[in-house]
């Protein structure tokens, strides 16, 4: 069975249920007299964050960012995975699907202190590295948005797959700022257990922090995108303006060819000895005169 216990003593124990079964949810239920119903809702995969009491049972279902690179960006479930915490008077719970670092550094940190930890230190110690989490993959992908911003606009790359990049950062950024406005109520919640105003303010404060750099993070691309595509219009309009002075260059003297070019016989420069030249001439000259023009205007 995948049910370990991380952490012991007289008035604490920490149990741990990584990937349960039906028969890990069935001993939890009968056990610790936990809700089905709570139980259910750590197994399904998209749910989103909240907080629920049953009875003498606290339960936190929040959710952690995980570094998997999923091809596709549509749901929550691809950008994170959820912890649920049930927190009983002298026991806590928590039910993951996957290895998640929070549960394995708060662990660690248990193992490496002797001093004693409550069911709520222990729950508020996994929600700060939860939030830390989301904190770390923000600053990810600001350095993600500086590279691409880099490659737009110092080394003056022209690539399709920018404006791709582009859009799959958006796409991230914005699930990743939909958990943590989804995230608020479930922390409020943690000033209900036995913990420090301090130790509530922090956690509070660290989840505002990474709510704002999301929220500034989706601006900036919003911003970036529109910037690459006015370049990319800058770019394609200076591209068609040369193209137009061009055939307002050739536009003359195509014409003149084409009329040179009917059969007829009756054409003054047609019998004349220099009638060629003088025509190239002529060409040539509305060509100077067209440029000569075209610079003067700015064109």
């Amino acid at each position: 069975m995948p049910i370990n216990t991380f952490y012991r003593d007289s008035n604490c124990e920490w149990i741990d249920v990584e990937a349960p079964t039906a028969e890990d949810m069935q001993f939890l239920h009968e056990r610790y007299q936990i809700n089905n119903l709570l139980l259910e809702d750590t197994m399904d995969p998209n749910h989103l964050p909240k907080y629920e009491e049953d009875g003498e049972v606290k339960f936190f279902l929040l959710r952690e960012s995980t570094e998997l690179e999923r091809k596709n960006l549509n749901t929550i479930s691809d950008i994170s995975t959820k912890i649920g915490i049930f927190i009983l008077e002298k026991t806590i719970i928590t039910i993951h699907r996957m290895k998640t670092k929070s549960i394995s550094e708060t662990k660690k940190s248990l193992s490496a202190n002797n001093e004693f930890y409550s069911p709520d230190k222990i729950a508020l110690k996994i929600s700060l590295l939860i939030m830390k989490s989301f904190d770390d993959e923000s600053l990810s992908l600001f350095e993600t948005m500086d590279n691409i911003e880099n490659e737009i606009f110092l080394k003056n790359t022209n690539h399709t797959n920018e404006i791709r990049r582009l859009y799959r950062l958006k796409r991230k950024s914005g699930l990743n700022s939909r958990v943590m406005t989804i995230s608020i109520d479930a922390i409020d919640k943690f000033k209900l257990l036995d913990i420090q105003d301090a130790e509530f303010v922090d956690l509070k404060d660290k989840h505002k922090d990474v709510l704002t750099d999301f929220d500034h993070l989706n601006a900036q691309i919003t911003n970036l995108i529109s910037m690459f595509l006015a370049l990319s219009d800058q770019k394609a309009n200076q591209v068609m303006k040369v193209l137009a002075i061009y055939s307002v260059y050739f536009l003359p003297i195509t014409f003149i060819a084409g009329l040179y070019g009917m059969n007829f016989d009756n054409m003054p420069e047609l019998h004349t000895k220099s009638g060629y030249y003088i025509t190239l001439g002529i060409m040539l000259a509305i060509v100077v005169i067209t440029f000569i023009y075209a610079r003067r205007k700015q064109w």
